[in-house]
């Protein structure tokens, strides 16, 4: 299942002939030699005017120290980023160990703009960014979410509706510091973290994105009767748990104990034309009362299903969106950004670069950078267990 497939082609400025990008990754527990074989792995990159960063969360203390030096080092003043379990570039990920993936790429001028942390509002946003936007307009932002933030989900909402922009991104995924990258060339301290950060990018800037889901839906959507906060008590007039049982079928229902990291809700999304939902994990299940807890707050009347999460489900689904978009692409890609849930990557698929393997199977040896999130974030959404590929045409 996808969110609905967003394409931006070229409207009253053309394309810059000399847009590029190269993307490079390097592993390493300390930040100046990591950053250091990074960069020579990357290349050259005069006239490069964004910087995108990821760090491991082994390297997010040093967020600010790498920032200052790559911003010396390269004369790119615009940098965006955060810290995840994991990074990428090109065909190689590194998971669960120190190292950093950078990518540069030149734009057309005017073509992007980052904007301040967002934390209790849009204001900042309507500073210099606003200005920005009200000559310009934006038809894409790639954001990043501190996962700490009270109101997640409404404020990326908030930002979706009132800057008019189709998002993707994810939530930073740390053991340690969260730090929010957003560095724009006025700014002292390029490191913040506790909300909303990113960049925005003009509709000048063609650009394609679509989302993967790594669940399928193994039952019937039904509907929640009876609810308390996150807890679902009855679905379809019967104890939540009987339906549940039912749906997973004999062989997990024998064992509850099997379903954990399995089986997920789904929350179909109202007004979808392609049907898409949220997966959300099951946190308690209580067999005497017969019913079920789940990582949302669910009401009574909302619609409601199970999923299963498993490798082959999620390469299939994942080799369906890259077909589409595929279809809908026509020039071959100059640079593109992944965002992977950490539950997916090694764990889900036995390998970190899995899921680059099978982008590169179908738009070959292009730039790309990203990381593994904590939560994934399409148009206006946060979601859990999917992949988010924006492709820069």
């Amino acid at each position: 299942m996808t969110v609905t497939p967003m394409t931006v082609t070229p409207m009253t400025v053309p394309q810059d002939s000399d847009t590029r990008f190269t993307a490079a990754c390097a592993a390493g527990s300390e930040w100046g030699p990591t950053v250091k074989a990074c960069l020579d792995r990357l290349g050259p990159v005069a006239g490069c005017n964004l910087g995108f960063l990821y760090l491991t969360d082994g390297l997010a203390e040093h967020a600010t120290s790498i920032v200052t030096l790559l911003r010396g080092v390269t004369g790119i003043r615009h940098w965006v980023g955060t810290a995840g379990i994991g990074v990428m570039a090109n065909g190689a990920a590194l998971f669960d160990e120190p190292g950093l993936a950078i990518m540069a790429a030149r734009l057309p001028e005017d073509s992007f703009r980052l904007f301040p942390t967002l934390t209790d509002g849009l204001e900042p946003l309507r500073g210099n960014a606003g200005g920005w936007l009200d000559k310009h307009g934006a038809a894409l932002a790639l954001i990043h979410v501190d996962p700490h933030h009270a109101d997640m989900a409404g404020l990326v909402a908030r930002l979706s509706e009132e800057a008019g922009v189709f998002l993707v991104g994810g939530l930073t995924a740390s053991r340690g510091e969260f730090p929010q990258i957003a560095a724009g060339a006025e700014d002292a301290d390029p490191v913040t973290d506790g909300g909303v950060s990113g960049v925005l990018f003009a509709p000048q800037l063609p650009v394609a994105t679509a989302l993967t889901q790594g669940c399928r839906p193994i039952g019937p959507t039904r509907t929640v009767t009876a609810s308390d906060d996150n807890v679902i008590l009855e679905i379809d007039g019967r104890p939540a748990l009987d339906v549940f049982k039912e749906d997973i079928g004999p062989e997990l229902a024998a064992d509850l104990r099997q379903v954990a990291g399995v089986i997920c809700a789904g929350l179909p999304i109202a007004g979808s034309d392609t049907q898409d939902y949220l997966v959300r994990d099951l946190i308690a299940i209580d067999p005497r009362a017969g019913w079920l807890s789940i990582a949302e707050r669910v009401t009574t009347g909302q619609p409601v299903m199970f999923t299963r999460r498993d490798a082959e489900t999620a390469a299939a689904d994942m080799r369906r969106m890259l077909d589409s978009l595929k279809k809908r692409v026509k020039a071959t890609p100059k640079g593109a950004v992944y965002v992977s849930c950490i539950a997916r990557g090694p764990s889900l698929f036995g390998a970190a670069n899995a899921e680059l393997s099978m982008i590169r199977e179908v738009f070959g040896d292009i730039p790309l950078t990203g990381f593994f999130a904590s939560g994934e974030v399409s148009h206006n959404r946060l979601y859990g267990y999917t992949g988010v590929l924006t492709l820069f045409l």
